[in-house]
C-alpha cells in the first residue's frame, strides 16, 4: 500500500466554500470512479502546489506536519498572505485515507492517519514511483507518454457546491448559449409578426 492515499489536481480556488462566521466552509471532493462518494478534505495532511492563472507553479507547501495547519487552513492562509493574488488553482496529495464505511453523505477522513504516525513499510521502488507520480501530476511534462504510476491511490475531482456564485469565466462561457437562445426567441417573434 502506498503513502499517498488520495489526491486532487487543479482544483479551482474560486470554487472552494471558504466559509464565514459560524460557517466553517469545506474542501470536498467526489471520487472519480464513484462520484457518489464525497469526502471533506479540510483536515487532510500532505503536500500541495499552488498555480497561477497561466498554470505555472508558484508555491509548494506541506500541510499537517509539525505545527503546520491542515490543508484547508494552509490554503485559507494563502488567501491573505504574500501569495494572495498569485494563485488561482491548486493540487494536493494526501496521506490521510477516508472512512469508506461511514453512513454520512460526506465521508470523514480516517482518524488513524496522523501526521506523526509511522509510514507503512514499502520498497524503494514504490517510493520512486510515488515521487515520480507526484512530479508528473504537478508539472505535466509534455514529453511523458505514460501517465503517473499511482498503484492504488484514489483521485478526487473537486465537488462544486451549488450555492457558490458563478465565476466571470463561467459567465463568459455561458454567453454564446444565451445569445443563441435569445436569437431563436427573436426569430420566433418575427415569424409570428410576419403572419399577422
Amino acid at each position: 500500500m502506498l503513502t499517498i492515499e488520495n489526491y486532487g489536481r487543479r482544483w479551482r480556488r474560486d470554487k472552494i466554500a471558504w466559509g464565514a462566521g459560524s460557517n466553517k466552509g469545506h474542501l470536498r471532493g467526489a471520487w472519480r470512479r464513484q462520484k457518489s462518494t464525497v469526502v471533506d478534505f479540510r483536515e487532510q495532511i500532505g503536500i500541495y502546489v499552488l498555480f497561477n492563472a497561466v498554470g505555472a507553479v508558484v508555491y509548494v507547501g506541506q500541510a499537517g506536519v509539525g505545527k503546520n495547519k491542515r490543508l484547508f487552513g494552509r490554503l485559507k492562509d494563502h488567501r491573505s498572505d504574500h501569495l494572495r493574488d498569485r494563485w488561482t488553482h491548486f493540487s494536493w496529495f494526501g496521506l490521510g485515507g477516508f472512512n469508506e464505511k461511514s453512513n454520512s453523505d460526506v465521508k470523514p477522513l480516517s482518524k488513524y492517519h496522523k501526521p506523526g504516525g509511522a509510514i507503512r513499510k514499502k520498497k524503494r521502488s514504490d517510493a520512486l514511483h510515488e515521487i515520480e507520480a507526484v512530479l508528473m501530476s504537478v508539472v505535466e511534462p509534455p514529453l511523458n507518454k505514460r501517465g503517473p504510476n499511482w498503484k492504488g491511490s484514489k483521485e478526487f475531482l473537486q465537488y462544486i457546491d451549488s450555492s457558490m456564485p458563478q465565476s466571470s469565466d463561467e459567465i463568459v462561457q455561458e454567453l454564446p448559449r444565451q445569445l443563441k437562445e435569445i436569437n431563436s426567441q427573436i426569430r420566433a417573434i418575427k415569424v409570428k409578426a410576419d403572419k399577422w
